[in-house]
C-alpha cells in the first residue's frame, strides 16, 4: 500500500469514506463520475502527447 501514501491527502479521504460509509446509490454516482473525470483526462492528455 506504498502507491496509497502517495494519493493526495483528498483521495485518501474519499477512498476511506467508501470503504466506511458511503451507500450503494453514492458508490454508483461515485463510480460514474470518476469514470467520467477520468475518460475525459485521459483523452486530455493523449491530444497533448501527439502534438
Amino acid at each position: 500500500m506504498k502507491e496509497f501514501d502517495q494519493f493526495p491527502k483528498v483521495m485518501k479521504k474519499l477512498v476511506r469514506y467508501i470503504k466506511q460509509d458511503a451507500s450503494l446509490d453514492q458508490l454508483e454516482q461515485f463510480k460514474k463520475v470518476l469514470d467520467y473525470a477520468i475518460e475525459k483526462r485521459i483523452i486530455i492528455l493523449k491530444k497533448m502527447s501527439q502534438d
